[in-house]
């Protein structure tokens, strides 16, 4: 008997429920023609403002272009200090350093695997000792739990720091009452195809509450245009979201809500499996993840074992990220807090992430949870 075909993200099943909608909502903007900026654009935004609670909502071209613009609104420059984890892809260090400031990498939690909060004062004085200007934080939602926001906001707010939500992971989440997009003064998501809510192609947005940083953002995004096409105000870049992908994001938005639910039943059923080995991941009491992934962690003497096992039983997974970001050659000169980022060293040799989306069936949640549980 072969073995299954079990992926990690299941994008065929999704399109298959909703086709015959995007089919006609790509129709339309090919009936209007108005391929950049078209009606599709503002009428997603607004839908986003609904769900986040945030009073302004910039669509971009990318997950990695809403970190850019965010810190070009902020006017980051060289030889400012940014502060992030050590642990995440490298579109997060990449932006910082793409405008000549210097990441502070510090520590992740073991359990959440967001930022550490009780690192910051470490990375802080790391930053001033070797000469840069401390000046920001971005956090990462790691995997769809978005971070400590309540003790990170007042960290940053002490210390006069401005701190960045790096929401790609994390959009449709909350923490307390509140929805990813309105917990800090900036959020920045991706709509890669992957994300809980993607597009067909790349795709990003930015959140906030400021009128000043709003309309910074859509200068940004438009070439730093003022008051006119070519009228200069600041550097900006070419970030427009696509109509096409805003039309397509518009019908995946109408069962996003549904899909939310069902990631977290799945998660709920692995969690329940695996809570007996202590590998499941651990989401904090007033958090809602939006499970971007499910992600494990094993002995690092078993992982690759496990994976293996796993391979050969049809199931995909995925290590994120196989390098913590100080080890990575890009980012060598960049600070790091003293004593170091064990955890973040650590959770490459240990974590694995499983098959994660909507339309798992029960039947197959089941497979991969015996399968893993027979692995270890």
């Amino acid at each position: 008997m072969n073995a299954p075909d079990i992926t990690l993200v299941d994008l065929r099943a999704q399109q298959a429920r909703i086709r015959p909608a995007i089919e006609r909502a790509i129709a339309r903007v090919l009936d209007h023609g108005q391929y950049i900026m078209g009606p599709e654009i503002d009428e997603f935004e607004t839908r986003l403002a609904t769900i986040s609670g945030a009073k302004h909502v910039i669509t971009c071209s990318s997950g990695t272009d809403a970190l850019l613009m965010a810190m070009m609104a902020k006017g980051v420059r060289p030889g400012d200090a940014v502060l992030c984890p050590g642990f995440t892809y490298t579109a997060t260090p990449e932006s910082i350093v793409m405008l000549g400031g210097v990441p502070v990498f510090v520590d992740v939690e073991a359990d959440t695997f967001n930022i550490d909060v009780s690192q910051l004062d470490g990375g802080l004085r790391s930053a001033r000792q070797q000469g840069a200007r401390p000046i920001g934080i971005i956090a990462v939602d790691l995997f769809g739990q978005p971070a400590n926001y309540a003790a990170l906001c007042d960290f940053a707010k002490r210390e006069g720091l401005w701190i960045i939500a790096d929401a790609a992971q994390s959009f449709g989440g909350r923490l307390g009452n509140r929805a990813v997009g309105s917990l800090t003064e900036i959020t920045a998501t991706s709509f890669f195809p992957s994300k809980p809510l993607g597009c067909y192609g790349d795709g990003g947005a930015l959140f906030t509450n400021d009128d000043t940083i709003a309309e910074s953002l859509r200068s940004i995004r438009l070439h730093g245009r003022g008051v006119s096409k070519y009228d200069v105000a600041r550097l900006g870049i070419n970030g427009r979201l696509d109509t096409l992908q805003a039309a397509i994001l518009l019908e995946k938005l109408v069962i996003f809500a549904d899909e939310i639910v069902a990631r977290s039943e799945v998660a709920a059923r692995y969690s329940a499996a695996f809570g007996a080995a202590g590998i499941q991941p651990i989401i904090s009491r007033r958090a809602t993840s939006a499970w971007a992934q499910y992600t494990v962690t094993l002995p690092e003497a078993r992982r690759d074992h496990v994976r293996q096992r796993l391979r050969a039983q049809g199931i995909a997974t995925e290590v994120y990220y196989p390098r913590a970001l100080d080890e990575q050659p890009a980012f060598q000169d960049c600070i790091v807090v003293s004593g170091g980022i064990p955890i973040a060293r650590r959770l490459p040799r240990t974590s694995l992430s499983l098959p994660m989306h909507p339309y798992l069936s029960v039947e197959t949640q089941d497979y991969v949870i015996r399968s893993l549980l027979g692995a270890i």
